[in-house]
């Protein structure tokens, strides 16, 4: 059985006890709607999927997804926006999501979080199906630039923040350090050999030119899933394209949960 908690995990890998999972108040989503297949893409002209707005790709055809982990911007009166640091929670504010080259994508952001945020750009959470097809790339491979993993191509081999703020002389922090405040404390994104901007990782992209997809943050969809790991862990449950954690409530979020959007 897939571990519940693959974030909680210190570099090494210590075993993660079920006090902590039931603090945490983890629990098992049902299985995704047969109905959320995704919609074949139309573009102006007619073609499929041809037509995807400035900053997304073409999935063979049939759905698009942005090339780069979202950020967000909140959502004011008046048509306006401000900036929205991608070191705090979303919790409470309208937020649209935004996908952008170089910028540090958001975390602290839940399931149902992220869904709004998309549909508030005009988009959708992507379905499972549609993420894996999107990461696995033109011809299917495990990572999204081939089958073998290779060290430094995603950025999956960061450091350990929260033990850095929580441990002390490196063992793992108590049961009590993982808190819901702990877990999203804005310093632990902010380390360097963290959390990168977006597309930092020029190696770590498909055949469909898609960025980040293992590695960095966990990607929500709409099954209440989260996808391809964090910048600590892409390997504990599934490698790579197939790493797959279910454990969570569509609104948990914690530093290693973020999105993007499909349409």
């Amino acid at each position: 059985m897939p571990s519940l908690l693959p974030f909680l995990r210190p570099l090494p890998v210590a075993p993660v006890t079920l006090a902590v999972a039931a603090f945490l108040a983890l629990t098992l989503p049902g299985a995704e709607d047969a109905a959320a297949r995704p919609p074949e893409v139309k573009s102006a002209k007619g073609g499929k999927g041809k037509g995807c707005p400035a900053g997304m790709s073409s999935i063979l055809g049939k759905f698009c997804i942005d090339k780069y982990e979202a950020s967000t911007v909140e959502i004011l009166g008046g048509g306006k926006t401000r900036a929205h640091s991608p070191y705090d929670s979303v919790e409470g504010l309208k937020v649209k999501a935004v996908t952008r080259k170089g910028v540090k994508p958001q975390a602290y952001i839940s399931r149902d979080e992220a869904a709004g945020a998309c549909e508030a750009a005009g988009k959708r959470l992507c379905s499972d199906e549609e993420w894996m097809t999107a990461c696995k790339g033109k011809k299917p491979t495990q990572y999204p630039y081939g089958d073998e993993h290779k060290d430094g191509y995603c950025n999956d081999s960061g450091v350990s923040s929260f033990n850095h703020y929580y441990g002390s002389a490196n063992t793992e922090p108590s049961q009590e350090a993982y808190s819901w405040a702990n877990m999203n404390d804005p310093r632990l994104n902010q380390l360097q050999g963290t959390l990168a901007p977006t597309g930092k990782f020029k190696k770590c992209k498909n055949g469909f030119d898609v960025y980040d997809m293992v590695g960095n943050l966990h990607e929500w969809t709409r099954s209440s899933t989260f996808r391809g790991g964090y910048y600590l862990d892409t390997h504990i449950n599934g490698d790579g394209c197939d790493y797959r954690t279910t454990a969570h409530a569509a609104k948990y979020h914690d530093y290693s949960t973020g999105f993007r959007c499909c349409k």
